[in-house]
């Protein structure tokens, strides 16, 4: 965005990016709603206030309060122990080879879990279901018409497609019957709190370890946040080391 000189404050100038400056720190919403030529101008209005107060309270040496003194004495402990966190962590840098090793001997930690991908027939007795499936063997109907028909999950509209899911995603009789079929396997009734279910599986995918290159990012991060963690404690005994009785517990 090409700068452009909106407004001036004595010798201070206000320009276009300073505006969308302090829309961008607003949260997602309100910023919408200043986006507009009239927000644009309000919050530009705002910024020329601002300026003004601060004019007023230079001339009027606020500045020298004590309280005010006392405050940015405040602020800038916090922002100067922000800084210094922050230096130690950015001072933490990853090599390729690193990663690369650390994938290595944590491969166990990056593999995807074992899925499956089903559909169901859910109704309330083991007689119809019972009925449902000698049909579908038949090949008088097929799953997902039955489904449509009969199913009283919402996933009926679907032809009763669950969609891919883990383990722990389902109630437990149902999981175990679905990681012990095989693709394309029909089986049922298995009976859950829900009633009793007729299962199709369209596919299980078994647990895998991805190769580098499909995790390289999350890697990265893993062994970036391990390293920092490191480095921070690292640094956290140097510094007790070279303050040893600053610190006193207070007994209550």
């Amino acid at each position: 965005m090409e700068k452009k000189i909106l407004a001036k404050v004595g010798q201070k100038e206000i320009t276009n990016l300073d505006v969308q400056s302090a829309i961008q720190g607003l949260d997602p919403y309100q910023a919408q709603q200043f986006q507009t030529e009239e927000g644009q101008k309000y919050v530009l209005d705002d910024l020329i206030n601002q300026e003004l107060l601060y004019m007023y309270a230079k001339d009027n040496k606020i500045d020298q309060d004590e309280e005010f003194r006392n405050e940015m004495k405040r602020v800038e402990e916090n922002v100067l122990k922000q800084y210094v966190i922050n230096k130690i962590l950015t001072s933490v840098k990853l090599t390729e080879e690193e990663k690369k090793a650390f994938y290595e001997a944590q491969k166990q930690s990056f593999s995807k879990p074992e899925t499956a991908n089903a559909k169901h027939i859910l109704v309330d007795s083991e007689e119809k279901a019972n009925d449902i499936l000698g049909k579908i063997n038949a090949g008088d109907v097929s799953f997902e018409d039955a489904a449509k028909e009969h199913s009283t999950c919402p996933s009926k509209n679907n032809g009763g497609d669950l969609g891919t899911f883990g383990r722990g995603q389902m109630v437990p009789e149902f999981e175990e019957a679905v990681f012990n079929m095989n693709n394309g396997e029909v089986s049922g009734p298995v009976k859950t709190q829900f009633g009793y279910h007729l299962i199709k599986l369209e596919n299980k995918n078994e647990s895998s370890i991805p190769a580098y290159d499909e995790v390289a990012e999350e890697v990265g991060k893993t062994l970036l946040f391990q390293r920092q963690g490191e480095v921070y404690q690292q640094k956290l005994n140097e510094v007790k080391e070279k303050y040893p009785n600053l610190v006193e517990y207070m007994n209550k």
